[in-house]
């Protein structure tokens, strides 16, 4: 008998078939099925008895899967009769069968698929599909299936239909791209996550990441029916199946528990783990025969149903303490847990067959644990940059006079103590040490002369609180809208001097216009009142375009600031001499 495992080298020779060759070749369901409970017995010859039964033990059913009043049968028979057709080359598809199964057409048995004990009994061999190859005649043929199962579900499963063999064969390969594609992907994520969980600071987070993308990308390998054109192992793959799929929760808890605190993250803690100690668990017991893998998965699935809701309900408890990356992460979640429900659902028979776009929501929940991941490596890169940026810096400033250790505090911080910015005495020193590092390496850099419009108004209306308030947020805005290279510095008062080393007269010039109109759309308040837009001027300077020392290029930025002041305000000019 035929078991519908195809060698690799099919894909390309189903690939190269022209499409018109099947277009008129339309699958056929199977309608007009009737059950029975209980296994046959057998006549003088061997042969089951009810292969040629007419008493009225037989019941109608729309679909051969899982008949009424169950109660513990573990054997059932199922019959219909075959449809007329014009395929070149005829076979009887089947998504699955639960558990094991015999196909007779007529007298003769045509597919056997597991192995039947004296009892009419035997072990679960996992779930591929079936391609039965019909012989001639088969029209108006009976055709009557024999089911053991232990499973919940006891019968056929997916779809039954009567179809051409290459029609499958291209189906499967056509159902087959789109899980493979992303399963391939997130194989890749995973390895590439796993790199940064060895080199990276973030190793927790890029390991999490690395152990959902293997998880999903292996459950969708494993789940994709090329899966028999690859390897003819069907209980291997699903073994797979289910060690990644039991992974996934593992995954999604020490996912979530890196953005929780508190008892909630305590509570995800204790649930991963639980799902870990249950994959370890189950499949070794598998291995060790056991139990049946089959069994194992309505109480993963039951298992899943209680802890999957108690972590997404225990991440949305924290939902608004969390960041913008955190939420992204709470979301996708939250879109992808229903489709696992969905899938669960569909594979005990609680609603319809149906294909569930798991593919989708796993590809969707890895990427945005990517990118929250990615987001705080480069947050991460950007702080250690700075760090080396500030090192650089200290070490290129002149050893300080020992009777200027004497001076007040204030002379000697090189920060503002109100914005956090550097000040003034580390705006100079920084200055002389880029105009230097530019000479030498041949690069430009930019100086920026920026000065608040109207700023006494905010003193005098709202009082010197406010106006201390809104330069506070001033400075998060400037050092949040330029890179980690560039130098933000508080010149006093409400001026403020940025250095944008590298940069042309046409970068700065973009810079300045995007800054400008992003301040047009933030609003200050401060204790509940509103403050109002504010608008800023500014005058560039680079060299050595237009001069080629530090004191110079200060002038030449005030210079040109004035001319913005002059011009109206809310502007920015370059200093053209």
């Amino acid at each position: 008998m035929r078991s519908g495992f195809l060698p690799l080298a099919m894909v390309a020779l189903l690939l190269s078939i022209p499409v018109a060759l099947h277009a008129k070749l339309a699958p056929a369901p199977l309608t007009g099925w009737e059950y029975r409970w209980g296994d046959s017995p057998l006549d003088a010859q061997g042969q089951p008895v009810w292969l040629n039964d007419t008493s009225d033990q037989w019941q109608p059913i729309d679909f051969p899967s899982n008949p009424a009043e169950r109660n513990g049968q573990q054997h059932v028979w199922f019959r219909t009769f075959l449809p007329e057709g014009e395929w070149r080359d005829p076979v009887l598809y089947i998504t699955s069968i639960d558990l094991i199964g015999q196909l007779y057409l007529n007298d003769e048995l045509i597919y056997q698929y597991g192995e039947f004990d004296e009892n009419g009994e035997g072990d679960f061999a996992g779930w591929p599909w079936h391609m039965v190859e019909l012989p001639e005649g088969y029209a108006g043929q009976q055709l009557s299936v024999r089911v053991f199962s232990y499973y919940t579900d006891i019968g056929l499963w997916g779809e039954v239909h009567l179809t051409d063999r290459m029609g499958v064969l291209k189906q499967v390969i056509k159902d087959s791209a789109k899980d493979l594609t992303v399963s391939a992907f997130s194989l890749l994520l995973a390895m590439l996550a796993a790199i940064f969980a060895l080199i990276g600071p973030d190793r927790r987070g890029f390991g999490a990441v690395a152990l959902f993308a293997s998880s999903s990308g292996l459950m969708l390998l494993a789940e994709t029916p090329a899966r028999q054109l690859l390897v003819e192992a069907a209980l291997g793959w699903d073994i797979l199946r289910a060690a990644s799929y039991y992974m996934l929760p593992v995954a999604m808890g020490l996912l979530l528990s890196a953005w929780l605190d508190g008892a909630p993250r305590r509570w995800v803690s204790w649930l991963w783990k639980l799902h870990l100690a249950y994959l370890a668990g189950a499949i070794g017991l598998v291995f060790t025969d056991v139990i049946s893998l089959s069994l194992t998965f309505p109480v993963f699935d039951l298992l899943l149903a209680i802890t999957l809701p108690s972590m997404l309900v225990l991440a949305l408890m924290r939902f608004q303490r969390l960041g913008i990356e955190q939420r992204l992460l709470v979301i996708s979640f939250t879109l992808f847990a229903p489709l696992l429900f969905a899938d669960m659902l569909v594979a005990h028979g609680f609603i319809a067959w149906r294909a569930i776009p798991l593919s989708y929501g796993s590809l969707g929940f890895t990427l945005a644990i990517a990118a929250v991941s990615l987001w705080h490596y480069r947050r991460t890169q950007q702080q250690l940059a700075l760090a080396n940026q500030t090192l650089e810096d200290k070490v290129a400033l002149r050893t300080a006079e020992l009777d200027h250790l004497v001076h007040k505090f204030e002379g000697l911080s090189l920060q503002d103590s109100l914005t956090g910015l550097s000040n003034r005495r580390h705006l100079d020193s920084l200055l002389e040490h880029e105009v230097q590092r530019a000479e030498r390496q041949g690069t430009q850099l930019a100086v920026l002369m920026l000065d608040l419009d109207y700023f006494k108004r905010i003193n005098d209306i709202f009082g010197h609180a406010a106006g201390d308030a809104v330069l506070v947020d001033i400075a998060e805005f400037l050092k949040s809208s330029f890179r980690t290279i560039d130098a933000v510095c508080r010149l006093g008062g409400e001026e403020f001097v940025v250095l944008l080393p590298g940069c042309s007269t046409s970068d700065a010039s973009e810079r300045v216009r995007m800054l400008m109109a992003a301040l047009h759309e933030k609003h200050f308040h401060f204790e509940g009142k509103a403050l109002g837009r504010i608008t800023l001027s500014c005058g560039i300077a680079v060299y050595p375009d237009h001069a080629r020392t530090a004191d110079q290029l200060m002038q030449n930025a005030d210079a040109a600031l004035y001319q913005a002041k002059r011009a109206g305000r809310d502007r920015f000019v370059i200093w053209s001499g």
